[in-house]
């Protein structure tokens, strides 16, 4: 072996795909893993919530062909029941899910509206200390006007479950900025077992939803509440910021666009082509015309038209400053 040389790590990845959207989502991830990661040796996993009380209609992909292609890809469905959340809070399904992975088996879990756009395979993960996605903006908590501030929003949730505030603080951060808050997206996180950290997720997730620490009385829970806790399941497990190299996930490697008028807008050029590609296939055109989106985005240059509307050089700052210019212009979708 040569000095620069490792073993491939093995670990599957696991997305949620359910009727509807994320099911177009989740053939568009599959496609882009096996486009930009050929040798991946991996699991990819679907977890699939069933039929049930919590539940509106049923949440599973019916279209055969939607499958068939899913499978093809290397996608292995695995089903799993909602015990908490459902249509009320479907986010929960990215808490509930872990519990019908394959217990021991490392993990990195990614939103369906994501793009693999790099080789996953040589991201050095260290399964041992978890971490989640750093590409975020400060939506949570709200500091009311006459307190508490975030360090009393943020410690009473810490002091809930028994760990160190002061720990988890970005100390280059100024005071009450919400940079030096651990806070993630969730829009990918991973672990060495998902057993052990839905666990503990779930529990978090459920004492925080039910009986929460009387300083976040004016808070909203909907639809934060994954995000509210996931920094503290990473903290209780040993994990934090930073724990991967800059720019891999969230960045050459993959690419969470979370809508396609955003991914037009903002993303790398270079994530454009991965879509154009997966999505060039006559099988895949077939299929993915149906979600109205993409047959517009994709298909009918809608998103060409969105990109022109920006410098991607100089883009604003907020993200709601770019979804009002797409809006203004007629070309919002999802």
């Amino acid at each position: 072996m040569t000095r620069n040389s490792r073993i491939p790590q093995i670990f599957n990845v696991v997305i949620v795909g359910q009727e509807g959207r994320l099911a177009y989502e989740a053939l568009l991830f599959a496609a882009s893993l096996r486009h930009s990661c050929p040798e991946f040796q991996g699991r990819l996993l679907i977890a699939e919530p069933q039929p049930g009380p919590l539940w509106d209609s049923d949440p599973r992909i019916t279209d055969s062909a939607l499958r068939e292609a899913l499978s093809e890809l290397g996608a292995e469905f695995v089903p799993f029941d909602n015990q908490h959340f459902g249509s009320a809070y479907p986010n929960g399904n990215k808490i509930e899910m872990l519990s019908a992975m394959p217990a021991g088996e490392p993990f990195v879990f990614f939103d369906t509206d994501t793009l693999i756009t790099g080789d996953l395979a040589a991201v050095p993960f260290d399964f041992n200390r978890p971490s989640a996605s750093l590409k975020r903006e400060g939506t949570w908590p709200k500091p009311q006007l006459y307190g508490p501030g975030y360090s009393a929003l943020w410690k009473s949730l810490y002091d809930k479950f028994g760990l160190d505030f002061a720990s988890s603080l970005d100390l280059s951060q100024p005071d009450e900025y919400w940079r030096r808050y651990l806070y993630f997206n969730a829009g990918f996180f991973y672990y060495r077992c998902p057993k052990e950290f839905g666990d503990l997720f779930l529990r978090y997730a459920l004492a925080v939803r039910d009986d929460p620490p009387v300083e976040l009385c004016a808070q909203s829970f909907d639809p934060w509440l994954d995000q509210i806790v996931l920094p503290l399941v990473i903290h209780a497990l040993g994990g934090g910021r930073n724990a991967l190299p800059a720019g891999l996930l969230d960045g050459t490697v993959s690419c969470h666009y979370r809508f396609l008028p955003l991914l037009y807008a903002r993303e790398s050029d270079h994530a454009i082509e991965v879509l154009e590609a997966i999505t060039a296939p006559n099988r895949m055109k077939k299929l993915l015309k149906q979600r109205d989106a993409i047959k517009r985005m994709v298909y009918q240059g809608r998103g060409a038209k969105v990109r022109a509307l920006f410098d991607q050089d100089n883009l604003p700052r907020r993200e709601q400053a770019i979804r009002n210019r797409i809006k203004s212009n007629g070309f919002w979708m999802r």
